[in-house]
């Protein structure tokens, strides 16, 4: 084999320390940047506290804070973010690597962990099946359709987009990505040790699903030809599996729930605000500074917290900027949602609001996780404003899903509405989905079907 010199013309990008901070307190929540700004504040005698009111501009040069941010975030080479280089070969996303706390976005914990044995370009097929997840982890549109969509986006076979799913669905959080409940528990099924009572349970799931919701043990062990006492087991089993795959992030029992940001309506307008209270404020101390530069080339420790003070006062300025625009621009578009409810939520995706603040996607996804809004409506986390737009028609299916649970609300007791007839309801008003979506935001709401619903007055008075 005869050895070769080759020469090859590439891209790179290389994060400076100070801009993985800056990267690094953007994800912050505001507790944790306010444990964050006080340690700074020990450790660094340069910075002091401001206690004066906030002015309108910030300490902060915001065209360099726009400058910082472009160097990694407004890139010419969209792969860099995406897990590619300029030569086309996949690598990770520096930016994912900095170090963060466990994020409020289940689906953000999960590439987390699936960053660690999925090669990166499998790693984006699992967050583009994420994406189209409702918050319990089951998928918001119909298998097929996004089968036939993601073919269309991923220029890939069906198949392989399948196999991804399969994966996440038997992966580390069972039945992540299921279609439906029946699929998420019979995953989280196949994941236990084999026994005859998974073995029993796989098979009430696939046949008899309707008789176990039903609490009918009896006609159960007779429709499986098995003993009441292992039709029992199996059903103990079905009944400790998890309702959803979602893990939930353990309660801490002390942290509380701080608002970022607050909106609210004044002359006819929504007007957006960071919230003051939410972590100090600090600057540079005014007579450090002063003394250090009437000594040019001393005291050169001091210098380099100096520039470090810079850096974090820059970074802290960044961060509010971009959260501030961002909820300038989630108020903006959801103020019918702010005002009417539940029903008025709009479509909304994360790459809209970062081409309306001029930024990628990664930042609002950062800026947004663990970030909390408070509205006369009450308070919530921003990524609660982003919904995605029920294919074929002009709402989002956050706002299907309410539709679909105030019409059920208002049902006569003893005439309980059939999906068929919620469906052609919903399309009197304009909104035209098939059956199988309202079913499947009713399973989203744990609702039972009609049948199940239905109640006798005297019942419907006694409730």
């Amino acid at each position: 084999m005869k050895a070769t010199l080759r020469p090859q013309l590439g891209q790179s990008i290389q994060l400076t320390p100070q801009l993985l901070q800056s990267i690094r307190l953007l994800q912050l929540t505001a507790p944790q940047l306010e444990q964050e700004l006080r340690q700074a504040l020990e450790r660094n005698p340069l910075l002091e506290q401001d206690e004066e009111p906030e002015e309108p501009a910030a300490e902060a040069d915001p065209d360099a804070a726009a400058r910082d941010a472009a160097a990694w975030d407004e890139l010419p080479e969209p792969a860099f973010l995406s897990g590619g280089n300029a030569a086309g070969e996949w690598d990770e996303d520096a930016g994912a690597r900095v170090a963060a706390s466990a994020s409020s976005d289940p689906r953000q914990r999960l590439l987390q962990q699936l960053a660690l044995h999925w090669a990166p370009r499998e790693l984006a097929l699992a967050a583009w099946w994420l994406d189209h997840c409702d918050d319990r982890g089951y998928l918001e549109q119909p298998l097929e359709e996004l089968l036939r969509a993601g073919a269309r986006h991923w220029a890939l076979p069906a198949r392989e987009l399948e196999l991804a799913r399969q994966r996440l669905l038997h992966g580390d959080w069972p039945g992540m990505a299921a279609a439906d409940a029946g699929e998420c528990l019979r995953a989280q099924l196949a994941a236990l040790p084999p026994t005859p009572a998974r073995a029993l349970a796989e098979r009430i799931l696939r046949e008899r699903l309707d008789l176990l919701a039903a609490h009918d043990a009896a006609a159960l062990a007779a429709a499986l030809d098995a003993a009441p006492e292992q039709v029992r087991a199996a059903v103990a089993l079905i009944l400790g599996l998890r309702p959803h795959p979602v893990e939930e992030l353990p309660a801490s029992g002390h942290e509380a729930l701080v608002p970022d940001v607050v909106a609210w309506k004044a002359d006819g307008a929504w007007r957006v605000a960071l919230n003051g209270r939410a972590a100090p404020r600090l600057r540079i101390a005014a007579h450090c500074e002063r003394a250090l530069a009437a000594a040019p080339g001393e005291a050169g420790a001091l210098r380099g917290l100096l520039e470090e003070a810079r850096w974090l006062v820059r970074g802290v300025a960044m961060r509010h900027d971009t959260l501030l625009r961002t909820a300038q621009v989630l108020v903006e578009r959801q103020r019918a949602f702010l005002e009417r409810g539940e029903e008025a939520i709009a479509p909304l995706t994360l790459r809209e609001v970062a081409d309306a603040i001029g930024m990628h996607e990664s930042t609002v996804s950062r800026i947004v996780n663990g970030k909390y809004l408070q509205t006369p409506r009450g308070t919530f986390e921003l990524k609660r404003l982003f919904a995605v737009r029920l294919e074929g028609a002009e709402v989002s299916g956050s706002a299907v899903k309410a539709m679909v649970k105030r019409l059920i609300d208002a049902e006569p007791a003893h005439a309980p509405l059939a999906d068929d007839v919620i469906a052609g309801l919903l399309a009197r008003q304009g909104v035209r989905v098939a059956r199988r979506t309202v079913a499947k935001y009713r399973d989203q709401l744990s609702i039972a079907p009609a049948r199940l619903r239905r109640r006798s007055p005297r019942q419907a008075k006694a409730g």
